[in-house]
């Protein structure tokens, strides 16, 4: 017996070290219905990035797009996962062309904004992004648009006690959560999850290790060229960071702003049908419009999408302000 409970340990101990040196992602197929679009996008009038001091000193990036004459409002705008602020360029053109400012992010760990695929803590997402609230004071009011794993991170930010630095939120076909019924299996093919790497460093987070956070616990489905230009990979902390709190359902009651959700009926990252369910049966009485012959990266990128997102965004603004919680 004494031997057995000597040796308890030491096989848990085992455990979790295979399960951090081996349990990481392995490299799916390319997606070419995510990366291939990206490709015909006119980016000869790409604006150049600016950057804004965090807290912590890093100057993250960003891109602004002013509109003709004083702004109606402001719109900032959240890429995609592996993305970066290029990916927004359509949307956010169009948005300054309806009267808006526009500011579309790199975020940390993504683009030119620190490190690809790693962010120091979790939780520095957030405290960038109310830096950069700080620092720029976009136009009231200003919407939060996040598209995807961005859209996710908006419903975290609008759950949170910082939810009042934007006056409505735009989710964008949102990642909720691995557990939501909109979720597909690695996301339709363009995320493998080492599931065991995740699963041992929260262990390790939870003892407060953060030693080995860097480690690669997701990977994207990108052709080799487009591994040279976006975020292959993402580190522990970003990937926890970068989607809405564990308890998705929380930050789905938690948000008080106002919300919409727009997806594409032909999603193929999530089942895009489900949204209106998930979000009523937590109670939240959030719109929800599933626009036709648009796939998931369509939705930023087709005309008669990015046109909805614009009406969304106007109509969200124009709607009375209500209290804040």
């Amino acid at each position: 017996m004494r031997r057995f409970l000597i040796t308890l340990p030491l096989v848990a101990l085992l455990l979790l070290a295979g399960a951090i040196a081996f349990g990481g992602p392995w490299e799916p197929a390319p997606m070419a219905s995510i990366v291939d679009p990206f490709k015909n996008v006119d980016i000869s009038d790409l604006p150049a990035p600016r950057r804004v001091a965090a807290r912590d000193g890093e100057r993250l990036a960003y891109r602004a797009y002013a509109p003709q004459g004083t702004p109606r409002g402001s719109v900032v705008l959240l890429h995609g996962s592996s993305a970066s602020s290029l990916s927004m360029h359509v949307l956010a053109k169009a948005l300054a062309e309806a009267g808006m400012a526009a500011y579309a992010l790199d975020v940390r760990g993504h683009g030119g904004s620190g490190t690809k695929g790693r962010i120091a803590y979790v939780g520095q997402l957030d405290d960038d992004l109310e830096d950069f609230m700080r620092s720029v004071q976009p136009t009231r009011p200003a919407t939060l648009t996040g598209f995807s794993a961005g859209g996710g991170f908006a419903l975290r930010f609008a759950a949170g006690e910082r939810h009042v630095l934007f006056d409505q939120y735009l989710l964008l076909a949102p990642f909720i959560s691995q557990d939501a019924p909109t979720y597909r299996a690695g996301s339709g093919g363009w995320v493998s999850v080492g599931v065991p790497r995740i699963v041992a460093l929260s262990l390790l987070n939870a003892a407060g290790v953060h030693a080995f956070d860097a480690l690669p616990v997701t990977r994207f489905a990108l052709n080799d060229q487009a591994k040279k230009m976006l975020t292959p990979a993402y580190g522990h902390a970003l990937a926890s960071n970068y989607r809405p709190h564990a308890d998705w359902r929380a930050s789905v009651r938690n948000a008080s702003q106002p919300m919409r959700v727009l997806a594409g009926q032909q999603d193929e990252a999530f089942f895009a049908e489900r949204y209106a369910g998930l979000f009523q049966a937590e109670g939240k009485d959030v719109p929800v419009t599933l626009l036709p012959g648009v796939g998931h990266v369509g939705l930023v990128l087709q005309p008669q999408a990015v046109q909805a997102v614009v009406t969304a965004v106007l109509d969200l603004q124009a709607a009375p302000a209500i209290a804040s919680r």
